[in-house]
């Protein structure tokens, strides 16, 4: 069976993942962004906005936004980085023990103009996605392919759907169980994984490794109402969970830094 074929998710080139036991994912090539992950029981586990743009005009409102070189506002370019609104190019594909996976590639040559000049360093990014039963991984891979040293963040800011914000339970983060009461956004630097997300009867087991830093957001009914790109009541159906590296290495030509993520 073929691993990936090309699809169109709203107006975005996109690419289908077909794992053999039937688990599937959902890549557009703008922002190499997973935008839909079904395991092998069939349910959606990642939300986006119905309101979402998706004809690549703004970064996409849902989903695992890849947050490159910068993390929100720390830092003096782009709110979150250029990586989620830049398209990127696909390097592979194919099944691999029983996993399907894609791996997306994003160097300056694919930058538009003002990203390319705000950020003038020789990097090289590549991002593989693989599905497989009720598992996801992710692995975010940058390297400094220039002639000068780079510092830089990174994110993978998963929208995990949820039946209702208020009955989540998230396990690791504090000392104790972590439930959502209102808007929440925070940052937990060096956390120990595995994280879990309870949601009614189901689980999430959250591992990562390289991201040292976790983010939990959600933006409560105040701020999701001055959202454009999100419906009013939208905020009670995610919470995010992400895993992150706020102060990442300064990277010398020809190093590398790798960052993995699993969900299960």
């Amino acid at each position: 069976m073929e691993a990936a074929i090309q699809t169109t998710y709203g107006q975005l080139p996109a690419l289908l993942l077909t794992a053999p036991d039937g688990a599937q994912a959902c890549v557009t090539l703008y922002g190499a962004h997973l935008i839909s992950w079904r395991g092998t029981d069939g349910l959606e586990r990642l939300f986006c906005s119905a309101q979402s743009a998706l004809d690549g005009s703004r970064a996409i409102r849902g989903g695992v936004p890849v947050i490159f070189p910068q993390f929100a506002e720390r830092g003096e370019g782009m709110r979150h980085g250029f990586a989620r609104v830049s398209n990127w190019r696909v390097a592979d594909t194919g099944i691999e023990n029983g996993w399907a996976f894609a791996v997306l590639a994003l160097e300056p040559g694919d930058l538009a103009p003002e990203h390319a000049a705000a950020w003038p360093h020789g990097f090289a990014l590549a991002l593989r996605v693989a599905i497989h039963a009720n598992e996801v991984s992710m692995r975010l891979d940058v390297r400094n392919a220039g002639q000068d040293a780079f510092a830089f963040a990174a994110a993978l800011h998963t929208y995990h759907l949820v039946g209702d914000i208020g009955t989540v339970r998230i396990n690791g983060v504090e000392r104790e169980e972590l439930a959502i009461t209102g808007k929440f956004d925070h940052v937990y630097e060096g956390v120990t994984p595995p994280l879990a997300l309870i949601d009614g009867g189901i689980m999430l087991t959250v591992r990562q490794e390289g991201f040292t830093d976790a983010v939990v957001w959600n933006p409560g009914a105040e701020d999701a109402a001055a959202l454009a790109d999100m419906a009013d009541e939208e905020y009670r159906r995610f919470v995010c969970v992400e895993p992150a590296l706020l102060n990442g290495p300064t990277l010398q030509p020809g190093e590398r830094w790798v960052g993995e993520y699993h969900v299960s």
